[in-house]
């Protein structure tokens, strides 16, 4: 099949399915790059929906990359910096309320003043979430004798009046101060300030959809899209719809508009349990 040698030929686009046609796409590449013509082709060989794309070079070779989602490019560097910044600066100034927090745990519940839990991170990546204690000490063995009271959807757990909760838990809880020391977390780099909460192994899993699990394509956040819209009160398959939504409009002024209604939602101490 060789390339017209008679008429002027500036360059030869591919659009051939490859599946089937691949040798022919590839002679036909093959002997263009012969005679110098430039050759173009359609990226979306894979047809896929959602995904963007964008070249890079990775060692002198240059790759086509599907990306999904908005969060790339130097956003990215910055939305990281301000989470080292912001985090550091945030644990000085809370230092002083993190030791009457821990006081007040520590006079009216035996056990440890944090709670340290595995959760599912970046890319499926594990970590150890830091949390004030608002249980109590035996909390996760309990659970499984109040899993015939779960009373949301999905493969999360969460029950209203839960007998676990200490009195100076459901204060912490209500107000979200357990939450604080995920600073650390962020500032470790585990977490961000703004993204899908990080959930336990045992909510990740008992995921049956893998749209779900494109959440975890993003660090997860302190607070997020679901926190300002009636966290505990609102149905799973909204809250995984809230952080596609997060996902595919990322933005650092998406961070900064979803940060300033996380503080009249933890006043209000909406959907908090």
């Amino acid at each position: 099949m060789p390339i017209d040698r008679e008429h002027v030929v500036d360059e030869v686009v591919i659009s051939l399915p490859l599946k089937s046609q691949y040798k022919t796409a590839s002679r036909i590449a093959a002997l263009s790059e012969e005679q110098g013509i430039v050759v173009r082709y359609l990226p979306d060989i894979f047809d896929l929906k959602s995904s963007h794309m964008k070249t890079v070079s990775l060692e002198g070779l240059s790759l086509v990359s599907n990306y999904t989602g908005a969060m790339e490019g130097w956003q990215v560097e910055m939305k990281r910096l301000l989470d080292i910044l912001i985090s550091g600066i945030a644990l000085i100034i809370f230092l002083p309320f993190f030791l009457i927090t821990a006081t007040a745990i520590k006079l009216t519940s035996s056990g440890p003043v944090f709670f340290v839990q595995e959760r599912i991170g970046l890319n499926k990546r594990r970590f150890r979430v830091y949390k004030f204690r608002t249980m109590v000490p035996d909390a996760e063995k309990k659970q499984t004798e109040l899993e015939s009271l779960n009373e949301v959807s999905g493969p999360v757990f969460k029950i209203k009046k839960d007998p676990r909760i200490t009195s100076v838990g459901r204060i912490l809880r209500k107000l979200s101060i357990d939450e604080l020391p995920q600073l650390f977390n962020v500032l470790k780099g585990d977490m961000s300030l703004v993204g899908p909460r990080p959930l336990p192994v045992r909510d990740y899993n008992g995921f049956s959809e893998d749209w779900h699990r494109r959440r975890f394509s993003v660090r997860p956040g302190i607070t997020c899209l679901w926190q300002v819209n009636g966290r505990s009160d609102t149905a799973f398959e909204k809250w995984m719809e809230l952080d596609m939504e997060y996902i595919d409009h990322w933005s650092l002024a998406l961070d900064l508009r979803i940060v300033l209604k996380t503080i009249p939602a933890i006043l209000k101490g909406a959907g908090a349990q």
